[in-house]
């Protein structure tokens, strides 16, 4: 049996690694904290994708000293003793995924903007002892400014290190059986809850510029394809819609903000709303849904509205993350039925 040299640096035990990562958020709901992560954000080139020598000069000069108040007054209508609904909630399936997994695996998660950052939480598995980590982006869709800028900033981190984990990333799963169930679950139990039947289903999903749709992207198309197949496992037809505009250019259609309106003065008079889109509630969903749609709905002749809440790390959600991370996770660990 051979021993380490007296003076070896320690060596943990190799283990598997989990990294949950969702979109991001600021530290706090106030403009200098706001200020901080939109330059992060709106700096990423798969984000906007405008010249960095045109785009810069206006980011700087005007959106962030225009945007920043407006948002954290946005964030402070939504903000929990925990923080941020959306850190907080991906902490929290974090935690569970990890007690579901057991100890072979560690489980953590990190935000591509703001904290706790990718590179900060892969280098931490790492000295934990996980030579292979699957990086699991929770977007059930595909697009590069989202599940593509995550992968880009982790293989940046990477770039830094001379002793490299394993990577593997965990694809979309926007069509999996497993997500479609969960969806279809969640939405069953929260319109039974409801005291009034829906006329309508308003499925909405993060915005895009339409030009990605030109250019290759497929989010889009993962989009519809999402609501096509939740909508079959409901046994009826959903709307869909995209919301979050940003800027002037011509984004993916129809808006959220005018398919409310429609809908009411279509006389559907009462809806629900649900965002198969997002893995956990955040700021667009608590805030631009289900505070400020709503106000948009019933100001258009709207009557009753509900929005229901994103999978989170209810047990339906935390059953359909395992299996998703288990599927991914073959010939690492044990996959155990379940």
């Amino acid at each position: 049996m051979s021993h380490l040299p007296s003076d070896h640096p320690p060596v943990p035990a190799r283990r598997v690694g989990v990294l949950l990562v969702n979109l991001g958020t600021p530290d706090a709901p106030t403009p200098a904290a706001v200020k901080r992560y939109l330059l992060e954000f709106l700096s990423d080139r798969r984000v906007v994708e405008i010249p960095p020598v045109i785009w810069q000069p206006i980011l700087r000069g005007i959106v962030l000293n225009v945007r920043p108040r407006k948002s954290a007054h946005a964030y402070s209508q939504v903000w929990t003793e925990d923080g941020s609904p959306l850190a907080s909630i991906t902490r929290r399936q974090a935690e569970a995924l990890a007690a579901r997994l057991g100890n072979e695996v560690l489980v953590d998660y990190a935000m591509r903007y703001g904290n706790p950052s990718i590179a900060s939480r892969l280098e931490g598995l790492k000295a934990q002892g996980c030579d292979r980590i699957l990086l699991a982006p929770l977007y059930p869709q595909y697009s590069g400014a989202t599940t593509g800028s995550v992968a880009d900033k982790a293989f940046e981190a990477l770039g830094t290190m001379r002793w490299q984990p394993a990577i593997r990333t965990l694809p979309p799963y926007y069509d999996k059986s497993v997500h479609i169930e969960a969806l279809a679950a969640s939405a069953r139990d929260g319109i039974a809850a409801l005291d009034f039947e829906p006329d309508a289903i308003l499925a909405t999903f993060h915005g895009m510029p339409e030009r990605t749709l030109h250019l290759g992207d497929p989010y889009h198309c993962q989009c519809q394809k999402t609501a096509r197949l939740l909508g079959g496992a409901l046994g009826r037809e959903l709307v869909v819609s995209f919301q979050s505009r940003f800027g002037g250019g011509k984004w993916l259609e129809p808006s959220t903000e005018d398919m409310l309106a429609r809908l009411a003065q279509d006389g559907k008079r009462k809806i629900a709303l649900i965002a198969p889109g997002f893995a956990a509630d955040c700021l667009e969903t608590l805030e631009e849904l289900a505070i400020r749609g709503k106000e948009q709905f019933e100001a258009a002749g709207g009557e009753r509205f509900a929005f229901l809440p994103c999978l989170n790390d209810t047990p339906i959600g935390m059953t359909m993350l395992e299996r998703l991370v288990r599927d991914e996770l073959q010939g690492w660990v044990a996959s155990p039925v379940i």
